[in-house]
């Protein structure tokens, strides 16, 4: 079980206690203990298949834990239908863009916004052009996503995350999810979107959670580690602290040894 991230003084934006999912026979996680306070960015790293998106799908409501507590801003959150109210702000950006083809660039942000159907047309497309001139995409609102490159498909995944819905309960912060957003890019590419990363998360003021297994999109993205293994946090700290602890895990993870603790899987 882990101790939490943080001090106890901190507001928290995230809290999971006991926190355990079994898919099957399988079992994921099991008695995860997190804390993550308000506005801090964390990276949650680990070996394949430790269920670190896992975690992501949890924190958006796309699962729910077979057992334990999941709360964010001091809210449990039990909610998995589409009738079921989501009170919180939590936007999640995909390790694909996943934009739809036939949209243009324009409807993929705004998306979510027209089917609220609170704004107008004028208003949703104001919002989008802002969001789309912070990422650095100014001018593309008519474009499609196969005349963009790979690299510009991701900052439109990333202005999709944090258009603003003025009508919506901004109450809280919000949660902001990247799950392997530098997978498989060349160096260059990985520090624009690392860069864009820590950008959108202060643009919208929110909390972050990035899953990766890159040390650049760690170091730049992240002020606390988790170190998942076997179900639960292994280790926990600052990005400092990472980089020299002697913890078994962490160590077998930096130096991308097959020798310590965690094992790879056979199939």
């Amino acid at each position: 079980m882990s101790k939490p991230v943080g001090t106890a003084a901190e507001r928290l934006a995230i809290q999971l206690r006991g926190v355990g999912l079994r898919f099957g026979v399988k079992s994921v996680l099991h008695d995860l203990d997190l804390d993550v306070g308000l506005g801090q960015k964390v990276a949650v790293v680990g070996p394949s298949g430790v269920g670190k998106s896992t975690i992501l799908r949890l924190l958006a409501g796309l699962l729910l834990p077979c057992k334990g507590r999941l709360s964010l801003h001091g809210q449990q959150q039990i909610y998995l239908r589409e009738d079921q109210d989501k009170p919180m702000d939590v936007r999640m950006v995909f390790q694909s863009p996943a934009l739809l083809a036939s949209l243009s660039v324009a409807e993929n942000v705004g998306f979510l916004l027209r089917r609220s159907r609170r704004l107008s047309p004028a208003d949703i497309r104001t919002r989008v052009s802002r969001v789309l001139e912070e990422v650095g995409l100014k001018g593309v609102e008519d474009l499609m996503p196969g005349q963009l490159s790979g690299g510009m498909q991701k900052r439109v995944s990333f202005a999709r995350a944090i258009v603003e819905d003025p009508t919506a309960d901004t109450s809280h912060p919000p949660l902001l999810l990247f799950d392997e957003p530098t997978a498989g890019l060349d160096p260059v590419a990985c520090t624009r979107i690392e860069d864009m990363i820590v950008k959108t998360t202060e643009f919208a003021e929110g909390t972050a959670v990035v899953v990766s297994h890159v040390m650049s999109t760690i170091r730049r993205t992240a002020d606390h580690v988790v170190m998942l293994y076997g179900g639960c946090a292994q280790w926990y700290g600052s990005v400092e602290g990472f980089e020299v602890t002697d913890n078994p895990y962490v160590r077998q993870f930096r130096s991308a040894s097959l020798q310590g603790p965690m094992q790879p899987e056979l199939t």
